[in-house]
Formats: C-alpha cells, sequence, structure tokens
C-alpha cells in the first residue's frame, strides 16, 4: 500500500477558478426562474418592514461605473436586512421626464416642429422605455436583486396621478404660486432651471466700468457728476434702471483729469490703481442713504436711472455702486419691487435681444457684449474694459452658461413651511453626519423653487385661466385632473381643450361666460422624483413612508434629498425618509473623473464580461463610499486578488469537510479540543462585528474584517496547523471530527456574512456544503454565535499563545534565512518563555503541531536563555535542525522513524494509525 494513499487529503468539486463571467448569467436566470426575490419575501412576511427607497436615475445611456456603486451599496443594504430580522422589499425606479430625452430624439433626427405636442410625446416615452429595458437589463446583470418587473417609473399614469395630488395639496396650503421674477434661465435648454440644474465652470468675461452722468442731484450732487458702475454682463446695460448703493458705506466724489466721479470712499485706492487715476482729490464725503433718489441718465438711451438703497451692495469688488436691472438679477428684482421699477428684460427664450433694446435687437446675448461695449465707448462712458475668467453658473445638462432672466414661472414658497423643513432635518439619521448640516444650509438659505420649466416632455402643470387671466386651481379641479391622467396618461392634457379637461359642468367666477385656457408649462423634473414618496411608498402595499432610508450620491442634496423632503413636508408634516446616506463619485485611479476623452472610463460592462459582477461588488466593499472612491484595472486587478484568496480559503474549508455529515459527526462545545474552541469564539466575534459593520453601513469593515480573518486567523493559522490532524488522523477521530465541525461552522458562517457583497459565489458556495441546509443562501440569515463556556478566559489565554507564537515564527524565519532550516518542519525548538508564559505553553499537549515544528520542548526562564537564542518579548527561542528521520507519511522529523518493523519508514503515531485502521 501506498502510504500518500492513506492521507485524507482535501477532495471537493468546487472549482479552484470562479469563471464568474459565465456562471453568473447562468445563476441569475436560476434565480429569475426560481422568483427568489418573492421567495425572500414570502420567507420574512411577519417581520418588520425594511424600506430602501430607490432614488430613480435617468432613462437615457447605458449605466456607468457610478451607477454600479450606487445599485450595489443599496442591494448590499437590502440583501442584509432580509438576512437578518427584516423585511426587505426593493422597489427599483426610473426618472423619465426631461431636456435629455428631448434632446436625444432630436439628435436621432425627429423633426420636433412637424409633430404636434402629444406625438412628439409619444415618442419621448417610447424611447425613456427603450432605455429603461436597457438599463434594467445591465441592473439585474450587476447582481441586483429587486421587483424588476414592477419598478415605479415617474411616466406611469399612476404615478403622474399621484404627483398632481401632491402639486394639488401644495397649491391648498399656499405654497403655489405664480409671479414674474428673475430666474435660473437656460438660452441652450429654452427653459427655466432650479438651482439643482446649476453647475459652475469657469468662464471668460468682460470687465467694464461705465460713468453715467448725474442729472439731478437732489440738493446733495451738483449735477456735474458721474456715478461709476462696475459690471461683468454689458449685454444687461440695456435693462438697467436704477444704481444700487449701500445706505451705510461713504461715498466721495473724486475729481480726476477734469471729470468728477462718485464711488465708495473705501475703494478709492484700488481704483487708482484699476482705472490708472492720476493724483485723485476728493471733493465731498456723505453717506450713501443721502443719495437715495438721485437721478442719472442712462448712458445710450433716453431713460433715467434712479439711485436707490440695498444692504446687498458690498465692497468686495467693483465701486460700491452697482448697476441694477431688475430683468436680470435676483438682488436687482427684489429691490426694484421694493422701489416700484418695472421688470425690463429685453432678451427672449433663446438668449436673443429684442426689439426692447433699441439697436441691439437679434443679437445673442454673449454677442451682444462687444457693441453694447463700442456704443459705451462711443458716447464717452466706458472707463475701462478687460477680461477675467470667473467661475459661472451652467445648464448642467447642456454645459452651456445660464443668464438671470425675469419671466412669469410657478413657485412652491419655500419660505412659507421652511421651518417644517428644518425640523424635520433634525429628525433624520445622516451618514456622513455632514450631510444634515448641508441640507439644513441649502434649506435656510432658499426662498422659492421655480417649478415650472417651458418644455414639453414632462408632467403638465395642472391650472386653468380664466377669461380674467386668473389661475384656477380648486380641490374639485385637481381631483378631476389627477383622475384623467390614472386613467388616460398626462399626455391627455396636450390632446383635448381646456374645456374638455374640466370637470363636466364646471364654472368659475373668473369666467362668466364658460371660457378657459390651460397652462403650457411643465413641472420641473425634480418635482416628478420628488414626489415619489406619494406615487411610491404611499402607493405600494408592501412599501411604507417615510421610509427607512435613501441613499444616492452626494450631488443629491440639492437634488432628490432636497426635492423629496420639500414636498414631503408640504403634504405630510414630515421628512420622507428615517435616513439619508450618501456616497461620493466614483475616479480614476489617479483621482481623475472619468472621461471618455481622456480615455479613463471603467465600464461596467466590459469589466462584468471580463471579471464578473462580483468583483465589482467586492469593490464596492472595498472603498470608503462616502468619500470619492477610484477604481482602475489595476485596483480590479487587486480586488480579484483578495477574491481569489478568500475563494480559496472557502475551497479549502470545503475540501476538508468531504465525509463530514453535520448531523452525525457535529461535536459539541465542550468535547472540543481547546484550540478549536478558541476558533469557534473567534468566529463569534468575526460575526460580531461584521453584523455590527453592516447596521452601520460600513461595508469596508466587513471587507477588511473578512479578507484579514480569511488570510491570518485561518490561512496562516488554524488551517495550517489543521492540516496535519485533518490529513494524518483517521477518519473518524475525536480530533479530525472536532476541526471539521469547526470548519463546518466557518465556511457556512463566511458564506452567509458574504452573502449580501458576492451573492454568486456565495451560492456556489452553498451548493457543495454538506448536510441538509436551504435551498439557496440568500434565503436563510446570518450566523447566529455559539455558546462557549468562559469564552472570555479562553480568548485571553490564546490569544497570549498566538503572541509567544509570532515570537517562534520570528525566529524560525531568522534560522530559515541562515539556512538552519528549511521548511518549518525540519525545526526543532528549545523555548525560554516569560514566568507568565510558561504555564500556558505547558498546557499544550502537542506543542510543535502548534508551531508547525518537528520537536518543542520548554527550557529555563526567558533570562537564562543561551546566547545562540533568539530573544524576543515574549521567549527567548533556539532554533536547530530536528533530530531523526522523516516520516513518509506525515514528514515530520523524528528519532521514532524506523522503531516499527512492519512500517520502517513512519513515525510512532502514523505506524500506530496504520495497525488500527488498515491493517
Amino acid at each position: 500500500m501506498e502510504y500518500k494513499d492513506t492521507l485524507l487529503m482535501p477532495k471537493t468539486d468546487f472549482p479552484m477558478r470562479g469563471n464568474l463571467p459565465n456562471k453568473e448569467p447562468e445563476m441569475q436566470k436560476e434565480w429569475e426562474e426560481q422568483h427568489i426575490y418573492e421567495k425572500q419575501l414570502e420567507r420574512t412576511k411577519e417581520r418588520p418592514l425594511f424600506v430602501l427607497h430607490d432614488g430613480p436615475p435617468y432613462a437615457n445611456g447605458d449605466i456607468h461605473i457610478g451607477h454600479a456603486e450606487n445599485k450595489i451599496l443599496k442591494d448590499m443594504i437590502v440583501r442584509f436586512k432580509s438576512m437578518s430580522g427584516y423585511q426587505a422589499p426593493y422597489v427599483p425606479g426610473w426618472d423619465t421626464h426631461g431636456l435629455p430625452i428631448e434632446q436625444a430624439l432630436t439628435k436621432k433626427g425627429v423633426k420636433r416642429k412637424e409633430l404636434s405636442i402629444a406625438e412628439f410625446r409619444k415618442l419621448c416615452e417610447e424611447y425613456a422605455l427603450e432605455q429603461i429595458d436597457r438599463q434594467r437589463t445591465q441592473f439585474k446583470r450587476l447582481g441586483v436583486r429587486g421587483d424588476w418587473d414592477h419598478p415605479y417609473i415617474t411616466l406611469n399614469k399612476s404615478y403622474e396621478a399621484e404627483q398632481i395630488k401632491v402639486f394639488g395639496e401644495m397649491a391648498k396650503k399656499g405654497y403655489i404660486y405664480k409671479d414674474k421674477k428673475t430666474v435660473y434661465w437656460s438660452p441652450s435648454s429654452e427653459s427655466a432651471l432650479a438651482e439643482a440644474e446649476i453647475e459652475y465652470q469657469d468662464k471668460r468675461s468682460p470687465s467694464i466700468y461705465v460713468a453715467f452722468k448725474v442729472k439731478d442731484g437732489k440738493g446733495v450732487l451738483e449735477g456735474d457728476e458721474s456715478i461709476v458702475i462696475w459690471t461683468t454682463t454689458p449685454w444687461t446695460i440695456p435693462a438697467n434702471l436704477a444704481i444700487s448703493i449701500n445706505p451705510d458705506f461713504d461715498y466721495s466724489v473724486v475729481a480726476v483729469d477734469g471729470h468728477k466721479y462718485v464711488v465708495a470712499t473705501e475703494l478709492i485706492e484700488t481704483l487708482k490703481n484699476t482705472l490708472d487715476w492720476e493724483n485723485p482729490e476728493i471733493l465731498k464725503t456723505f453717506k450713501g442713504r443721502e443719495l437715495e433718489y438721485v437721478v442719472a441718465q442712462h448712458p445710450f438711451y433716453d431713460r433715467d436711472s434712479v439711485v436707490i438703497l440695498g444692504d446687498h451692495v458690498t465692497l468686495d469688488a467693483g465701486t460700491g455702486c452697482v448697476h441694477t436691472a431688475p430683468g436680470h438679477g435676483e438682488d436687482d428684482f427684489f429691490i426694484g419691487k421694493k422701489y416700484g421699477l418695472d421688470v425690463l428684460c429685453p432678451v427672449d427664450e433663446r438668449g436673443v435681444m429684442t426689439s426692447e433694446a433699441p439697436g441691439f435687437e437679434g443679437l445673442f446675448y454673449d454677442e451682444a457684449n462687444k457693441p453694447i461695449t463700442e456704443k459705451l465707448e462711443a458716447v464717452g462712458a466706458l472707463l475701462k474694459l478687460e477680461f477675467f475668467k470667473h467661475s459661472y453658473p451652467h445648464d448642467w445638462r447642456t454645459k452651456k452658461p445660464i443668464i438671470f432672466r425675469a419671466t412669469e414661472q410657478w413657485f412652491a414658497s419655500i419660505k412659507d413651511f421652511r421651518d417644517e423643513i428644518l425640523e424635520a432635518i433634525k429628525q433624520v439619521k445622516w451618514v456622513p453626519n455632514w450631510g444634515e448640516i448641508r441640507l439644513h444650509n441649502m434649506v435656510r438659505d432658499r426662498e422659492d423653487w421655480c417649478i415650472s420649466r417651458q418644455r414639453v416632455w414632462g408632467v403638465p402643470i395642472p391650472v386653468f385661466y380664466g377669461e380674467d387671466g386668473e389661475p384656477i386651481i380648486t380641490d374639485e379641479t385637481i381631483a378631476h385632473v389627477s383622475e384623467l391622467f390614472r386613467e388616460h396618461g398626462s399626455n391627455i392634457w396636450f390632446e383635448r381643450e381646456a374645456k374638455d379637461l374640466l370637470p363636466e359642468g364646471f364654472t368659475s367666477e373668473h369666467s362668466p361666460n364658460g371660457v378657459f385656457r390651460k397652462e403650457t408649462d411643465i413641472m420641473d423634473v425634480w418635482f416628478d422624483s420628488g414626489s415619489s414618496h406619494q406615487g411610491v411608498l404611499e402607493l405600494r402595499e408592501n412599501l411604507q413612508r417615510p421610509a427607512d432610508l435613501y441613499l444616492e450620491g452626494s450631488d443629491q442634496y440639492r437634488g432628490w434629498f432636497n426635492s423629496s423632503l420639500s414636498t414631503s413636508v408640504a403634504v405630510t408634516g414630515h421628512a420622507p425618509y428615517k435616513g439619508v446616506l450618501s456616497h461620493g463619485f466614483v475616479l480614476d485611479g489617479k483621482g481623475h473623473k472619468m472621461s471618455k476623452s481622456l480615455g479613463n472610463v471603467i465600464d461596467p460592462m466590459k469589466v462584468m464580461k471580463q471579471l464578473g459582477a462580483d468583483i465589482i461588488r467586492l469593490w464596492v466593499s472595498s472603498v470608503d463610499y462616502t468619500a470619492d472612491a477610484r477604481v482602475s484595472q489595476d485596483i480590479l486587478k487587486q480586488v480579484s486578488e483578495v477574491y481569489r484568496k478568500i475563494r480559496n480559503t472557502l475551497r479549502f474549508l470545503l475540501g476538508n469537510l468531504n465525509g463530514f455529515d453535520p448531523k452525525a459527526h457535529f461535536v459539541k462545545p465542550e468535547d472540543r479540543t481547546e484550540l478549536d474552541r478558541y476558533m469557534t469564539v473567534k468566529l463569534n466575534k468575526l460575526i460580531d462585528k461584521v453584523t455590527q459593520a453592516y447596521n452601520d453601513y460600513q461595508f469596508l469593515s466587513v471587507y477588511n474584517a473578512i479578507h484579514n480573518y480569511c488570510t491570518i486567523d485561518l490561512s496562516a493559522f488554524y488551517m495550517d496547523i489543521a492540516k496535519d490532524v485533518l490529513y494524518t488522523d483517521p477518519e473518524n477521530s475525536p480530533a479530525r471530527r472536532s476541526i471539521q465541525t469547526v470548519l463546518y461552522q466557518h465556511v457556512v458562517a463566511l458564506t452567509k456574512m458574504l452573502t449580501p457583497i458576492i451573492p454568486h459565489t456565495a451560492e456556489e458556495v452553498w451548493q457543495y456544503i454538506p448536510g441538509e441546509k436551504a435551498d439557496y443562501v440568500q434565503l436563510t440569515d446570518m450566523p447566529e454565535q455559539e455558546d462557549i463556556t468562559q469564552a472570555e478566559s479562553l480568548l485571553e489565554k490564546w490569544d497570549q499563545l498566538m503572541a509567544v507564537r509570532d515570537d517562534v515564527l520570528k525566529a524560525l524565519e531568522v534560522a530559515r534565512n541562515e539556512k538552519i532550516i528549511g521548511k518549518s518542519l525540519e525545526a526543532a525548538l528549545v523555548l525560554y518563555p516569560s514566568a507568565d508564559n510558561r504555564a500556558l505553553l505547558e498546557s499544550i499537549e502537542d506543542l510543535d503541531k502548534f508551531f508547525i515544528v518537528s520537536q518543542a520542548t520548554i527550557a529555563g526562564e526567558i533570562d537564562e536563555a543561551p546566547e545562540a537564542a533568539q530573544k524576543y518579548r515574549e521567549a527567548a527561542v533556539v532554533v536547530t535542525e530536528a533530530e531523526g528521520d522523516k516520516c513518509e507519511r506525515c514528514w515530520v522529523i523524528s528519532p521514532e522513524v524506523g522503531t516499527d518493523a512492519q512500517h520502517p519508514t513512519l513515525c510512532s503515531r502514523c505506524a500506530d494509525t496504520m495497525h488500527k485502521h488498515y491493517a
């Protein structure tokens, strides 16, 4: 008989290679066919709900790596919650209205102006649904589990009907109103924008200083002065109606080269350098408030420019005298309203100057800068022109600059219930906690939310107008429109006349002749998605409002977190969420933003074809998602190495469970060896740490804890020590069954703990675990800890022994480098432990197996060690070459090899095994 045939080597069909790109789609198909999502809900139906409400991605284009991070984070949470005492439904959603879809159709060659609004909207809907199908397939490929057959979609009839209810409830409370105000306007989108749709980019702008001649000094000025203003938007000069100054600042009349200029006293020195003034002489100084109602002359129009007072005027830049055009600035608008000024806005929706700007009509606003500046120079009003680069608001979709433009818009008055919103923010748990401060500051400084858009692909603003032009919003009209949308969808608004959209027999004092018209603007898409608490959480049977968690990127503090909060507090008085978790953006390996032009984009679909979804998922767990996360091919390669380590650890555990039946062979804790009980305690600690980390959404801690445990506690320690007993002991030896019991506990627990992160691999492992069990690991619960008596003292003892072992390993490495030994089994140890460690070491029955050497003896105290010893903190160690011959079966070097006549090449232990079990 060959002795190697008597060794119980690891044996498993669980493959070493993951082959994830091929296996994962097969698994996902099986999960779908087996209705795993529904079975998970059924299994947990008596449990309390945990609702993570999905923030809707926009239905346009393939998913990117940021989408992958977001959806995987959500999936890890939902999977964990379903395995830890909750029913955790997950209803994915999509945002489907808005300009990008209109633009996508235009790029595809759709002739918008050749179609009716209803026809064009139908094409938008078809396009959006195509994009949803595409993205749904890609999200499912990531292994994200959810109700994919019944997602919520903002263009769905029932959703639109609920959105109308939200609008109606806000209007009923007086929060919705129409007014002419200066708003962010995007000429490239031809629509008003909300703050959430603005991003800042650098822009090169002209900087001009302009002199306005005084026409009536009101007894304060003599009339031969000029007031100097500074602006970076020359194109707004035709809209100038006033000059704002701060009532509390000092202003002076300055004589320069035969001219007299009025500027803020504190800025004279700066202006001297900027405007090349030589020897400016201050003639007179007074407080700003004394200049109120002084009249200046517009530089090139026959129009007055009155001096008004405003606290918004600062000394940060300019002259302290602010060019004021109420039609083109927020501060300008409010101060102009206070003084009863007109709201002149000589720029149309395309950004083109109108006839209200004589001499510049037909010019795009940016192109008008030059001729307007030339006109100022021609009339002698231009004191200085230069260019500078600065941060300027841009349309986040078209990436083009926006302007401020006064138009009639619909607004939600945030200031009317701001205190309620701020109070609601306090009741929410924020992860990271700075999220609370960020959203609080945004709400604190917000006055109104412009909710109207001058587009066609969206939910119409359900307002009618009477013959007198007054808006009509009543409970009756809102309820009727809501039900029309529920039955027909919002396209009906564009297919029917106003009278056919009103309740039958509807009358109004605003229309004595029964003639009505309807609003043509649509709602801001943030109002769409921000109504999901009503259209989804309140509407769906197995969901609830407020949700337990909203989880999105940090840009959503100004987006979905914000709009959802505003609409929910307005309607219910409470936040729509109990908790908010935000993550950063995904950057390349060097920390740069990804872009196709730089060639640094990581496409999740390509990664899954090459490496598999579980590698992306493992990467997501390996980063601090609350900050910006880096990813590259090299980083994914490193993650793949960690995956292989975890997989091989699980494979070793499975391989050594060959022939183990948990029902027949499970060893009770009290019958296990002390080392095995110690490893059970270590596993308990791991379960506790991982469960707590999952509960705290600390996935990096889960990743590190499991990776370190597999690498250090199992591979480098326990499994290394256990091999001798597992391979060489008889199959049914108590020591071997004790170890197998611990290995079984480990593979079950690790597989369960890994399920939220790498569900495909976990399910694959689960199929190879022996014994009766659930069909799918994702239909089980997180592992429970096994009760071990005197666990803490056991842990304390063996942790100290591990400290001694670390010192021994260092000594063995020194001996290996000095060529005294090769493998550790070639070594003999003489230990000189500290007094405390001596008793611990003497309590171990097989000290040589603990250190994985052939011989180990305990000698004197640490201070009695000979000169040749390696001295460390816990013990001094002498390493020599082991005496005797190498056992052909277990490879231990022993003087006893050759003492058994029948088995002369075996040690006494192996010879005994052969006599008893292989005779």
